[in-house]
């Protein structure tokens, strides 16, 4: 070929190029073209697994932080304790008598010393007794605001990781200054404020642990976090045994959170689902990969996550995936009929589990043994209610499990209120507190799974918080409701209890559904079942 035809050949391809790709190119343009949008769900089932080693070493790290909420929860038993007192001296002291309110000031002193509980330390007795009780609920209602403001955190700019590794540096920070209180009220401050930082705790722990497990094997995992919580709660028991004035106490019990942000907490990935509906797509395919390769499995490089609501759009997507953040709040999940009914439904629901879960707990405590042994044995005993839920859970389905759980609960508190009497009759109603607290401890664990599962990823937590305050103020409520005393408790629980069950029939069964992304998704989704009620 002469020099000329090759000049004319190279220029004829130059001004080809602009208007015809090369192959390359087309190889390149069609690839992209051809990516598979997946979303979370059905990428965990096809490439990465539903539950594999990933997920499991990563549920049981995050899962420590619930061990850390029954610690900071449950030490005021301890801590507010009214410890036992003796005769100082021979005259004018009554060793029979059981309290020290009509005793002569000097004739009698604290056994163990007036550091050995708030209580003695601050003089909460007698007239001053009602202190104690309020310090608690204030702890309880701190604790609803807590779960309020970070359960929007962790939905928003902060994640689940950033806000559960908030809370518990402020639960470690604010346990020792609890320990330093020159005073009540100085004591009820940093209560309160301990209260706060627990109340996202457990909600920030349980959606980073459930969020990254597939749809068959979610409804265990999220029912299995609350055996951390029962194991805190005994492992308590051990703390306060060794540490018996209630100051130390509060400093050995914030060791545990020192120890999870320090060496935990750095091998938490952040949830792949909060990362997706935040536009942070090239990260929440970076931790899918990790997933992947830990479970054994291959993602292909053609997948890509998206939305459920984007699913099915023709959009060609480029390698490189950033989209804008989705931002939802509770505004949102009140806006759209679907959600706000849910919502209202979750936070009766949860209101009346509590109730009937924190009064039974108070009116079985006694069990006849020491405070540190009967503290143990309470927390030991609800596992099995975990266990049997656990398994029936993937069988029966959500909805007929908390009918059912709590018509139980409801069925013996009825049965305790009418057992009136002494001998007899009073093991008959400890019995039917223990079957209730029972049926309850499933049901209360049982909400979370649930709750969790009836919103959508942007408004998860949010609505989710909303559902755990309702829990905190069912727990100011129920220690009101005990000291009422006789069968009015009972009576009172049991309401409680048929009335939540009742109010669970009008909730869509969660059984092998999708968690959906956004509100949108959700809607188009249940719009196509042929009743919201099913």
């Amino acid at each position: 070929m002469s020099k000329s035809s090759s000049v004319d050949q190279n220029l004829q391809d130059d001004l080809r190029s602009p208007l015809i790709p090369s192959a390359a190119a087309t190889a390149t343009a069609d690839g992209y073209s051809k990516q598979k949008k997946v979303t979370m769900d059905q990428m965990l089932e096809k490439y990465c697994g539903d539950f594999g080693w990933w997920q499991f070493s990563h549920f049981v790290l995050t899962s420590f932080a619930w061990a850390l909420e029954g610690i900071h929860t449950m030490i005021m038993i301890f801590a507010d304790r009214e410890p036992a007192w003796r005769c100082s001296t021979n005259r004018l002291c009554d060793s029979t008598a059981k309290s020290v309110c009509g005793l002569e000031p000097g004739s009698w002193e604290w056994t163990g010393g007036a550091a050995s509980s708030t209580v003695s330390e601050f003089g909460l007795i007698c007239g001053q007794k009602y202190k104690v009780g309020l310090v608690q609920s204030l702890f309880f209602a701190a604790c609803m605001i807590g779960a309020g403001v970070f359960g929007h955190l962790s939905d928003s700019k902060l994640g689940r990781k950033g806000s559960l590794t908030i809370v518990c540096i402020m639960n470690a920070i604010f346990g020792c200054l609890t320990a330093i209180s020159s005073d009540y009220w100085t004591y009820t401050l940093f209560r309160f404020l301990s209260g706060f930082s627990t109340g996202g705790t457990g909600l920030c722990a349980f959606v980073l642990a459930t969020e990254p497990v597939g749809q068959s094997w979610r409804g265990v995992a999220g029912m299995s976090t609350f055996y951390f919580f029962s194991i805190g709660i005994a492992a308590l028991s051990a703390i306060a045994y060794f540490f018996q004035t209630w100051r130390s106490l509060y400093i050995a019990s914030s060791i545990p959170s020192i120890i999870f942000v320090i060496l935990l907490l750095p091998f938490i990935h952040e949830s792949p689902r909060w990362c997706l509906v935040r536009g942070k797509v090239d990260e929440a395919m970076k931790i899918m990969r990790k997933i992947a390769k830990s479970n054994g499995k291959h993602l292909p490089d053609d997948v890509v996550l998206a939305l459920d609501s984007e699913v099915n759009d023709d959009v060609p997507d480029s390698q490189s995936v950033s989209k804008e953040a989705l931002n939802g709040s509770l505004l949102d999940v009140l806006r759209l009929p679907l959600t706000r009914f849910r919502l209202f439904l979750a936070v009766v629901i949860n209101f009346l589990c509590s109730v009937v879960y924190y009064g039974l707990s108070l009116n079985a405590v006694n069990l006849g043994t020491n405070l540190y042994l009967n503290v143990a044995l309470n927390a030991v005993a609800e596992m099995p209610a975990y266990l049997l839920t656990a398994l029936v859970l993937d069988k029966l389905g959500r909805k007929p499990l908390a009918i059912g759980t709590m018509w139980f609960s409801g069925i013996f508190c009825l049965a305790g209120s009418l057992a009136k009497g002494d001998g007899t009759w009073k093991l008959v109603r400890m019995v039917c507190g223990v079957l209730g607290i029972f049926g309850m401890a499933g049901t209360y664990n049982l909400l979370f799974v649930y709750s969790m599962e009836l919103f959508p990823t942007v408004v998860r937590n949010a609505a989710l918080g909303c559902a755990t305050q309702a829990s905190q103020m069912g727990a100011i409520l129920a220690p009101f409701v005990v000291v009422l005393g006789g069968g009015i408790p009972f009576a009172v629980f049991a309401f409680c209890g048929i009335a939540g069950g009742l109010l669970v029939i009008y909730l869509p069964e969660t059984l092998n559904r999708p968690l959906y992304d956004t509100m949108a998704g959700m809607e188009e989704a249940e719009a196509k079942k042929p009743s919201n009620l099913s």
